[in-house]
């Protein structure tokens, strides 16, 4: 059943926000799900061999979040987000009706790209452990640049500040 939208009621961001139907979403979680279950039967005989441990939990998290924030963010994943988003050099809104609308949606929510990023770096682990691991250390790496650059643009930016 369609879910019933009101385009001259409903707005995001004084944009006017066509309909997605429930099929569209069914159709990316669809997608979702049997690239996850190709990666289970694919390395299911790796895995055994070389187990994800629980300490590469926060590595891979953020290669994760590395991989995550620049689709869905940074001006480098506009060629990502192009197709399906308004400006997208810019952040930009979800353009176009329907499937295309649902993808500018995922592309351009960070925790959304996160579980399809999560899905590509534990995937590659699983796959090709070396690699993979080489991979997630790089972006893991970035990642924390990312918060070493905020941690030092928020300590220059009150490094004169008088307390009180």
């Amino acid at each position: 059943m369609p879910v019933e939208t009101r385009p001259e009621a409903d707005h995001r961001n004084g944009q006017l926000n066509d309909s997605v139907e429930p099929e569209d979403y069914a159709a990316i979680n669809a997608v979702y799900a049997a690239l996850l279950a190709a990666v289970v039967f694919a390395t299911r005989e790796r895995v055994k061999r070389d187990p994800i441990r629980g300490a590469e939990l926060l590595p891979l998290g953020a290669a994760t979040f590395a991989v995550s924030k620049v689709i869905a963010r940074e001006k480098i994943g506009t060629w990502v987000r192009e197709p399906f988003v308004e400006d997208a050099s810019h952040g930009g809104q979800p353009r176009g009706r329907r499937i295309q609308r649902a993808v500018g949606e995922l592309v351009t929510c960070s925790r959304c790209v996160g579980a399809w990023s999560a899905l590509g770096v534990v995937g590659l682990r699983a796959a090709s452990p070396d690699a993979g691991r080489l991979v997630t250390w790089v972006l893991a790496a970035s990642a924390v640049n990312d918060w070493a650059q905020l941690g030092f643009s928020w300590a220059r930016a009150n490094a004169n500040r008088v307390p009180g």
